[in-house]
Formats: C-alpha cells, sequence, structure tokens
C-alpha cells in the first residue's frame, strides 16, 4: 500500500514533535448553546465543566438569543431545511432577497449579494470584478480568506505596512497606469483588534482615483453609533464601494456571508463569482434567523452600548492588573505573551479557573507574537467580566509576568 508503516510513523513522529514543544492543540467539545457559560467537555474523555466563554465570536450574545432561535424554528417549518440548488438555479427564495435588502439598507450600501460563509464572499469577488490590467493593493495584515480570494484573480498584487497611509499612498502613485485600483483591508483587525484608518483611505482613494473594500467580519453589528460598521464608526458610510462581512459572528453566529457595495460591483459577483454560483444556497433556517438580527438591532442599540461597556470594564481591569495587552476600543483584547507554550500552558490554567480562552500562536499569529485572544459579549456581565480579570491576574502571577513589557516576558521565556 501506498501508505505504508514507515510513512504512517513519519507522521506520527511530527505530532509528537509538536506535543514535545508543549504546543498541541487537544480537542475540546462544547455541550451547550453558545452562550457567556458554556459546558465544556477538556480534554477529550474527561468529565464536563461549566465555564466562562471568553473567546467567541458572539459580540453581541445572539447566538442563541430566543427570539433568534424562534426565527429559525419559523423559518424551518415555513421554507424548510435546505435548498438542495445554487442560487441561479432553483435555490433563491423570497426570503433571501428579503435578507438581502435588509442588509443593504442596514450596511447604508446599494445592494447585497449572499454566500454560504463570508470566505466565499471573499473568495469570489476579486475574480469577478477585475482582470489583469487591474492591481489590488492591500495591508499586509488582512485576513487569509482575502488573500486567498486574491491569489485567484489575475489582477497585480501589491501590498502595503499595516495601517502606513504614507506607504499606500506611494503604492498608489506607483500604479496609476492601472485601469482600476483596489484598496483592500480589514475593517478590524481580528488577532489585534486594531482598527483601520478607513478616513485616511477614503481620503487617498479619492486623490488616486481608486476603490476601497473593506472585509468587517469583526465590526458588523457593533463597531460605529448604531452599530454599522467601521465606516459608520468615521463618519464615511458613502465612500467606500465594497464590505464583505460574515453573519457567523455578531450578527446571529451561525454561518452565512456577503458582498455589500456599488450595485454594478454586486451585480458582477451575481454573475461571475464562482463560489455563489457553485454553491448551495444559504439554508432558510440561517437566512430567517438572520432577518431577525437585523430586526433587532435596527431598533435597538441596548446590546451594542452594552458590548461597549463591557470592553471598556475589560480593558481597565485587566491593564491595571498588570498584563500585556494591545491598546485599542474593540472588544478584541489581545494578552500579549509571545511565547508559544507559555500561551499554551497559560490558556489550561485559565481553563482550570473556570475562564475559556485559547492560546494562539504560529502559524495562526507571527512567530514570536503569540498571546491568548480575548473577545468580549454583551452576554457577559460585570461578574463574569471581574472573574476573568482575577484568573488573569492570578495565572499570570503564577509565570511571574505580572507588570512586564515585551522586553522583559521574552527575557524570561523567549520568543
Amino acid at each position: 500500500m501506498a501508505y505504508s508503516d514507515t510513512r504512517r510513523r513519519m507522521f506520527a513522529e511530527s505530532i509528537d514533535a509538536i506535543k514535545e514543544k508543549g504546543l498541541y492543540k487537544e480537542k475540546r467539545f462544547i455541550w451547550s448553546p453558545q452562550d457567556a457559560e458554556i459546558e465544556v467537555e477538556y480534554p477529550e474523555g474527561a468529565s464536563h465543566e461549566k465555564v466562562l466563554n471568553f473567546c467567541a465570536n458572539n459580540y453581541l450574545g445572539l447566538s442563541s438569543h430566543p427570539e433568534v432561535i424562534k426565527a429559525a424554528h419559523d423559518g424551518l417549518e415555513e421554507r424548510g431545511y435546505g435548498m438542495s440548488s445554487v442560487r441561479f438555479i432553483c435555490g433563491t427564495q423570497d426570503i433571501h432577497r428579503d435578507l438581502q435588502d435588509k442588509v443593504s439598507a442596514f450596511l447604508g450600501m446599494e445592494d447585497t449579494l449572499l454566500f454560504p460563509s463570508c470566505m466565499d464572499a471573499n473568495a469570489g469577488v476579486f475574480e469577478a470584478i477585475l482582470e489583469a490590467e487591474d492591481v489590488i493593493i492591500a495591508d499586509r495584515l488582512i485576513h487569509a480568506s482575502l488573500v486567498d480570494g486574491i491569489r485567484l484573480c489575475s489582477a497585480e498584487y501589491d501590498t502595503f505596512k499595516h495601517m502606513d497611509m504614507k506607504h499606500l499612498r506611494k503604492k498608489l502613485e506607483l500604479h496609476q497606469d492601472k485601469r482600476h485600483r483596489l484598496i483592500v483591508t480589514d475593517g478590524v483587525f481580528s488577532m489585534d483588534g486594531d482598527l483601520c484608518p478607513l478616513d485616511e483611505m477614503c481620503d487617498l482613494a479619492e486623490e488616486y482615483d481608486a476603490m476601497i473594500l473593506v472585509d468587517d467580519s469583526h465590526a458588523s453589528g457593533f463597531i460605529g453609533k448604531t452599530g454599522r460598521g467601521v465606516h459608520e464608526h468615521f463618519g464615511i458610510m458613502d465612500k467606500v464601494d465594497l464590505i464583505t462581512t460574515t453573519f457567523g459572528k455578531a450578527l446571529g453566529g451561525a454561518s452565512g456571508g456577503c458582498v455589500s457595495g456599488r450595485k454594478e460591483l454586486v451585480e458582477l459577483c451575481r454573475q461571475k463569482a464562482r463560489p455563489y454560483l457553485f454553491s448551495n444556497s444559504l439554508s432558510p433556517v440561517i437566512v430567517a434567523a438572520t432577518i431577525r438580527v437585523i430586526d433587532i438591532l435596527s431598533k435597538t442599540t441596548e446590546r451594542r452600548d452594552k458590548l461597549e461597556e463591557n470592553t471598556k470594564r475589560f480593558r481597565k481591569g485587566i491593564t491595571e492588573a498588570g498584563l500585556n495587552v494591545r491598546e485599542g476600543v474593540t472588544p478584541i483584547v489581545p494578552v500579549m505573551l509571545y511565547n508559544a507554550k507559555l500561551a499554551n500552558d497559560m490558556s489550561r490554567d485559565m481553563y482550570a479557573e473556570g475562564i475559556y480562552v485559547i492560546g494562539f500562536f504560529f502559524p495562526v499569529v507571527p512567530a514570536g507574537a503569540a498571546r491568548i485572544r480575548v473577545q468580549l459579549s454583551a452576554a457577559h456581565e460585570n461578574e463574569h467580566i471581574d472573574k476573568c480579570v482575577a484568573a488573569f491576574k492570578k495565572v499570570g502571577e503564577k509565570y511571574g509576568i505580572l507588570g512586564l513589557d515585551k522586553k522583559g516576558i521574552v527575557e524570561k521565556y523567549g520568543m
């Protein structure tokens, strides 16, 4: 057989090497709905523990909201479980159109097209709208799904230093001979939680006749005064050409995504984007639930406002506790540890304290930038946040990192 015992042993040895370094990602199973408190089996085969979840994308606490669940049930009963078809054949129901219209209105865009996920939206949008005589100029830290989509496109690909507008200007000047110039950025960068300077990008786009695409997956629903996203935060809702985003984070937490923007660009995606043309339609269950989510968020900013207060409380507490965190205003709060094993060990100890967080290290983040990424939710109460801060302080004291900056942590543990 091609898969011989020798080959099996070689792969097994690679896995053993990961374990020996303390970097093995153990299986974890959740036995409850996604919420602020969850029931977890970790490691596999262990007894279940109730812990506080501080690493979900459930920013608005809507994953298990009773109104959203009811809408999903109603969608199942009224429109069925699945479409068994792609959109352009017989996979488009009236509720798919309704959701597209609601998303367009919510984001302040001209038109919207649904995809099975934001990763699919990012995989399809570039090839649909750009050709070889065009150029894409992207922030160097854009999400992997954007990079994958760009690779499928024949347009030239260039980058600028992370959030460096002087460097972006140079790149725009360099590519003035191209037919179309498309600036690509995340709205909120998922690992660091930093907000892109979208207002400055739009000024440069106007000056150099470029378009802008923003992946707002970690912003839609809660960034901006009414949660419309980073373009609302900066007061430039009419200046962004394309937004890709997900329904799998703040907007319900299930799956699905979209491209939203100028009607001609969205129509090109409808005609040419391969993930749209060759993937089954979004399930009616998810469509119905996401419509309800948009309705909730369009009526009140209560959850968005609570998330903002929770974020302020946690950032203040974790900084005062002496942990090394990246500054910012978003509910993504990286506790920087720089050493992969340290991040893994601390996340395991946090679990023993009743806090569910995960260590991130290469290749998820750059080598030497290991961290525990904390994500706040509107489902968290003050006592949850205070317990999490106390646990970080206790575990941080165990490892002797309280009050240490990057240099101090690296000197103690290495990178």
